[in-house]
């Protein structure tokens, strides 16, 4: 019997898992109920990147499913209530109830988008402007009736059907009217501000311009917050502190991620489609991404002993989060042609490179030879590299690509708060936030292609190509030696430069990303025992 209550036991406890609807209806159940990512996020303890991934596709498992689950359900419950009990509303003889004052509301939305980006185009650094012929948006594929920067985008992010491709629009049903949304209120003169005195300055938030945008003074802190709370936690212990921060640096990453990215001009699309060669061809084997890694020496050194100093790139994956990073679904091309506007993967035929023997090759230390699929920093490196002002090597040849409409400054916040902290840190000789800064950047990096630890964004193509914008980074380094008359010697990883001579006047010495500090310094050659 004992058996037999264990295997009921088992079956009772192996249930089946709680259906959900499709993805576009979650985003509609949501949306309809007037609630940002972020407050559901909070509610389910998750972050909002992950609500965004289940309404792109992906489904959440265990117990956070039963609970987003019952949200939806109460969702739609909610809403068909609402629009059950809705009072009917006068409207023209032969057009459904709600009609005209939907149709109102659109137009005065329509008016103050078209205002908005009126002003937005008078020298705005959003760079808005409306469009006289729709055109598909680069985030989700379908029919955008402005441009932000040059790329054709909703303004509003509730008509951007951000799962990738273009989805067909869902069929209303007939059971479940939608309910009719308010008419905008049109603009009218403004209201006057509360009154002073210290009641009123309690209640209010301060802001500060940026732009044509104001954005709070007084952001928070998250790093500082999460230091302060870990040494709070075990009593003033920065060792302990440190391991426990480290160990949650990517839900914490991804956190500043989301912080950041408030208010910004696009959407990230944190589940896109990705075509096969940007997937494991194993289980445990890689894609067919060429990251440009260097791994070179210097062949030979002239007769004497030398000095040799190992310089040590500060914040190497730090400084290539400002990369060009596509926003949206990677689209194919074919031919010998490159869109600066776009950035993605590449299939490129290499050009020769003849100066081996000073300067490491650019497209890092491959032995095969032929095509190869290579990021944008290392195509755009190449074609730089063969251009009038530098002439070292043939324009590659370019023979087909996967590219989306770009820019490099999407993570460009999160970098920035992650280098003032790491900045401060030093200038406070404070080792938990230092390691704490590290260990984010390097793991969000490190995670956000196919890993089982950040669960929250899957760009594997945005790894490759930060991963590559260091390896470029320290190519320019290198040549930079090179250019200012010192010999180059060894090229290593994202952050290793062996050189030969005065290095102190080519580069500033720090901690500072901007600076380099010495690894080591040793001798070879003869009677130096290398």
């Amino acid at each position: 019997m004992t058996d037999f209550g264990a295997i009921d036991a088992l079956l009772a406890e192996a249930g089946r898992e709680v259906p959900l609807p499709p993805p576009e209806e979650r985003r509609a159940l949501r949306e309809g109920l007037n609630l940002s990512r972020a407050r559901l996020a909070q509610a389910l303890n998750v972050s909002p990147s992950t609500v965004g991934g289940w309404e792109s596709g992906r489904d959440p498992s265990g117990e956070v499913r039963e609970k987003y689950a019952y949200f939806l359900e109460g969702a739609r419950k909610k809403l068909a209530a609402a629009a059950a009990e809705a009072p009917a509303r006068e409207a023209p003889a032969g057009e459904p109830v709600g009609a005209a004052a939907a149709e109102a509301g659109a137009e005065t939305e329509r008016t103050d988008r078209t205002e908005q980006a009126g002003r937005n185009d008078e020298g705005g650094e959003d760079d808005v402007g409306a469009l006289t012929v729709p055109r598909p948006c680069v985030l989700c594929g379908q029919p955008a009736l402005h441009q932000v920067a040059g790329f054709p985008q909703h303004l509003d992010p509730g008509e951007c059907g951000t799962a990738g491709p273009a989805r067909e629009a869902a069929p209303a049903r007939a059971t479940e009217p939608a309910e009719p949304k308010e008419p905008a209120p049109r603009r009218g003169p403004a209201r006057p501000e509360p009154a002073g005195g210290p009641e009123g300055a309690a209640r209010g938030v301060k802001v500060v311009p940026a732009g044509r945008r104001v954005r709070t003074a007084d952001t928070p802190d998250l790093i500082a917050a999460a230091v302060a709370q870990a040494l709070e936690a075990h009593s003033g212990d920065a060792e302990a502190a440190t391991r426990a921060l480290v160990k949650r640096a990517i839900p914490d990453a991804m956190a500043l991620l989301d912080a950041t990215r408030k208010g910004g001009r696009y959407d990230i699309i944190a589940y896109p489609w990705l075509p096969d060669i940007l997937r494991k061809q194993t289980a445990r084997g890689a894609d067919q991404i060429w990251e440009a890694r260097p791994r070179w020496t210097r062949a030979e050194l002239p007769p004497g002993e030398h000095e040799v100093t190992a310089l040590d790139i500060n914040g190497a994956y730090l400084s290539a989060l400002k990369t060009h990073l596509p926003i949206g679904r990677l689209e194919h091309s074919t031919g010998n042609h490159h869109d600066r506007r776009r950035a993605g993967v590449h299939l490129i035929t290499p050009p020769v490179w003849e100066h081996d023997a000073h300067l490491p090759n650019p497209i890092g230390s491959r032995d095969e030879p032929g095509p190869l699929w290579v990021t944008e920093p290392t195509l755009r490196l190449l074609l730089r590299l063969s251009g009038p002002k530098y002439g070292l090597c043939d324009p590659p040849e370019i023979h087909e690509s996967w590219t989306s409409g770009a820019t490099e400054n999407l993570l460009e916040k999160f970098r920035v708060a992650l280098k003032n902290a790491r900045d401060r840190a030093i200038a406070e000789n404070d080792t938990v936030t230092l390691e704490y800064v590290k260990a984010m950047y390097s793991k969000f990096v490190s995670t956000m292609g196919e890993s089982n630890y950040n669960r929250e964004l899957y760009r594997t193509d945005w790894m490759h190509l930060i991963r590559s914008q260091a390896f470029v980074n320290l190519w320019w380094k290198a040549y930079r030696a090179y250019d200012e008359g010192l010999m180059v010697v060894r090229v290593m990883g994202t952050d290793e430069l062996h050189v030969i001579g005065d290095w102190r006047a080519v580069f500033p010495e720090g901690r500072g990303v901007t600076e380099v500090k010495v690894k080591d310094v040793y001798t070879v050659g003869t009677g130096s025992g290398g």
